[in-house]
């Protein structure tokens, strides 16, 4: 049968593009490195940020936990490694790895060892122990090493995948690799081994669109996985469950069977391409790293799968392993108190040969069914002995020992105490799924029908739905209870399309259909108190709209705190014109790295001076030289200062070339009438009028203000650089009239926006010319 994956969506981040991701074993966190060049911290408990550390101007391609050190290790395209401690967010170490972009940095699992691979198409490996000095480099690939990963089952051997189309396996201490797989025709762009039993695989994804699972012991491949529409960037196999999943730049994750190799789903979130996959041993929680953020999934039920017998006799499947308890073990005189473990010896009673969905006792306890995989096995409870088997979807036990078994939607067989088959049924409709008891029951979506065990005589048929098409709500009301709550939340659908939100709302049990449903209906509280439990950001969001549109605004403020929407908070505070709450979120922006929300609040708060420093911090010096130009004439000196320096590194002459007004003044016109406004205008930056008074103020002409200020002192004399009246005519100083257009300087864009002039010096400069 179908692997039974119920996939849950537990965390949704937007960021730049994730080109790793990786969980923490302890602290409920994932870590995403990002093509921005920094590394974010996520709490998916909380839905909020961490942590973030500006690792590099360049690409992070690659970052991991190191938890016994309290570390995160990161590799960038600048060549450099950095090791981070995320407790203090101090920089630990930091030094130049390889001589190209490095690809890919992996902890090896309990010695002090950091492998890294690069487009050098070199792997090294690095001892923290001896002061993250480089004990050995592994020499072989002939393209870009894009991915190493350590061998879980062998630690001292590891893979690598390059772009060579090759997959070597290493040793430690070797610098030959110990053996090469070749089988794909393009290069091979990410690995991983499989964790679970003892099969001894690994797997590889391509750009030729495939993941092919291999034998690391006979070097063959075991299974092409085809079906992805573009290059397959991410590959793991499920710690936890018999699944592979496989990430693509076609923007989809699919999830195999790691048996059969049957494809079980496609994933697609509409995040553009999928870069990396993280998952940790022991959970269910799988990251996927996109283009436009990360995602959290966790996959399969959180119960486990188990079975008790009348005599206390507990059975239950750990993988494909079955493991027994008796809780009869416990003496009676034993106390215990809720909620604390009790002291029961586990026994391994054997293991089951296919993967376990349902495990049920029969009535008198002697046997156990399994089902999985499309099949069934029936095991003697004691000594986990084979009976009998066969092919099943599901399978029930009848009070008198008889089975029934769902082959497909259109047959059910019914077996005999002996294993024997007694009787198969065809029924007339498409049965979901059926139930054991003294009857047995199969269900659709619509009706459930009972049979007698011995004839299959048809006994009732309940049609909830029915009884609410004839009007009937009073009769289906009682019937309701009688429905296994599974179901209620097909009946919900049926009321919905029948027009009945608020009888389906009551009904429905999945919390993202009770949302939607509550925001159909406009039940505001209800949708919030499901958002406080979800711990959804997008839920928050949608709510903190719907809230703004109908005028409930405390309320839109707090979903849109919940949410963390920074834009959707710019919105609401600058229409109520709340200059407080603009500055809560100016410090919000800043410390999340959303820059442009910050700027756009400090710059509405008239605070000119933190929008300027916050453009420098950001390294966008030269819009911070063309906003003092505008707005602060008196720091233009400063920041040319400091663009001058940065611009060095990469253009010594062009960082010439820049003027600055307090050496060349007469190549900057009007600047003390600006220098004047500048003084006149900074008291009033603070003054916040009131929301109401908005028309008042944008019924005012778009005027330069060094133009009025011109208009108002026309007849004062405000001298100028040279302390001559503004008003008389300037001698000339030796500038010449001829000006050329500017040109943008390449590769950084240093110099958005100007003219060249010849000033008095005889030398060319760059002038800023932004409108007033």
């Amino acid at each position: 049968m179908p692997l039974r994956l119920d996939i849950k969506r537990k965390l949704a981040q937007r960021s730049e593009r994730v080109k790793s991701v990786d969980l923490h074993p302890t602290e409920p966190w994932i870590m995403s490195s990002l093509y921005s060049g920094s590394v974010c911290i996520w709490n998916y408990q909380t839905q909020t940020m961490v942590k973030s550390f500006e690792v590099s101007e360049l690409p992070v391609r690659s970052a991991k936990f190191i938890p016994r050190k309290q570390w995160v290790v990161a590799g960038a395209d600048d060549m450099f490694i950095r090791v981070y401690n995320y407790n203090t967010m101090d920089k630990v170490k930091m030094f130049e790895a390889h001589t190209d972009y490095i690809r890919c940095v992996a902890v090896h699992p309990t010695l002090p060892y950091v492998l890294s691979s690069s487009d050098d198409m070199l792997i090294k490996l690095w001892d923290w122990d001896k002061g993250w000095m480089c004990t050995q480099i592994f020499e072989g690939h002939s393209h870009y090493v894009m991915q190493v990963t350590f061998n879980p089952k062998d630690t001292n051997t590891f893979a690598s995948a390059s772009l060579d189309r090759t997959v070597k396996i290493w040793s430690l201490g070797s610098p030959d690799p110990n053996f090469t797989l070749d089988g794909h025709s393009k290069g091979v762009n990410c690995i991983d081994y499989f964790t679970g039993g003892d099969r001894p695989y690994l797997i590889t994804g391509s750009d030729d669109q495939t993941a092919k699972v291999w034998d690391y012991q006979t070097k063959s491949c075991v299974q092409t996985l085809e079906g992805h529409a573009h290059n397959v960037s991410a590959v793991c196999f499920h710690p936890e469950l018999p699944i592979i999943m496989t990430g693509s730049e076609d923007g989809t994750v699919r999830l195999w069977h790691s048996t059969t190799y049957r494809l079980e789903n496609t994933l697609n979130y509409g995040l553009e391409r999928v870069w990396a996959l993280g998952y940790m041993k022991g959970s269910r929680r799988v990251v996927i790293g996109y283009d436009e953020g990360t995602i959290m999934i966790k996959i399969g039920r959180e119960e486990p799968v188990a079975s008790m017998d009348s005599s206390g006799k507990i059975i239950w499947a750990k993988h494909n392993e079955i493991q027994t308890v008796n809780i009869k073990a416990v003496g009676a005189d034993t106390e215990i108190a809720d909620g604390e473990r009790l002291p029961l010896a586990v026994k391994e009673l054997g293991s089951c040969d296919l993967y376990p969905q349902s495990l049920r006792h029969n009535p008198n306890g002697r046997f156990v069914v399994v089902c999985g995989d499309g099949e069934y096995i029936i095991y003697t409870a004691l000594a986990w002995r084979n009976r009998s088997f066969g092919s099943a979807l599901e399978i029930v036990w009848s009070t008198d020992g008889e089975y029934a078994v769902r082959e497909s939607p259109s047959k059910i067989k019914i077996y005999s105490k002996n294993f024997q088959e007694r009787k198969s049924i065809r029924p007339a409709f498409s049965a979901e799924r059926i139930h054991g008891g003294v009857l047995l029951a199969m269900c659709t979506n619509d009706f459930i029908c009972f049979y007698d065990w011995a004839e299959c005589r048809l006994i009732r048929r309940i049609d909830y739905k029915t009884l609410v098409m004839r009007g009937d709500l009073e009769r289906a009301n009682t019937i309701l209870p009688s429905i296994p709550k599974e179901q209620h939340n097909s009946v919900a659908h049926f009321l919905e399309s029948r027009g009945m939100l608020e009888e389906a709302l009551d009904i429905a049990t999945d919390p993202n259909y009770r949302f939607d449903l509550a925001v159909q209906l406009g039940s505001l509280e209800i949708a919030k108190e499901i958002a406080a439990e979800a711990r959804s950001e997008s839920k928050w969001k949608q709510l903190g709209e719907l809230a703004m549109s109908t005028g409930k605004l405390e309320m839109a403020e707090e979903c849109l705190l919940q949410a963390t929407d920074l834009s959707g908070l710019l919105l609401l505070y600058s229409s109520f014109g709340d200059a407080e709450g603009i500055t809560k979120l100016a410090s919000m922006a800043k410390d999340l790295g959303k820059n442009n929300v910050a700027f756009l609040c400090l710059f509405m708060l008239g605070k000119l001076e933190e929008c300027l420093q916050l453009l420098v911090d950001s390294n966008r010096i030269p819009e911070a030289a063309l906003m003092a130009r505008s707005y602060l004439p008196s720091k233009v000196s400063d920041i040319v200062s400091i663009w001058k320096k940065d611009l060095q590194k990469v253009n010594s002459k062009a960082a010439e070339s820049l003027a600055d007004p307090a050496e060349y003044p007469n190549l900057f016109e009007d600047r003390q009438i600006a220098l004047s406004v500048e003084s006149t205008l900074a008291p009033k930056r603070g003054v916040y009028p009131p929301a109401e008074e908005y028309m008042t103020y944008a019924e005012r002409p778009n005027e330069s203000l060094v133009e009025a200020f011109k208009s108002m002192n026309m007849e004062e004399e405000i001298p100028n650089e040279n302390g001559d009246p503004a008003h008389e005519v300037i001698e000339d100083d030796g500038v010449e009239e001829s000006q050329e257009d500017a040109v943008e300087v390449e590769p950084d864009g240093s110099i958005d926006s100007g003219v060249l002039v010849n000033g008095n010096d005889g030398e060319e400069h760059w002038v800023l010319t932004p409108d007033q």
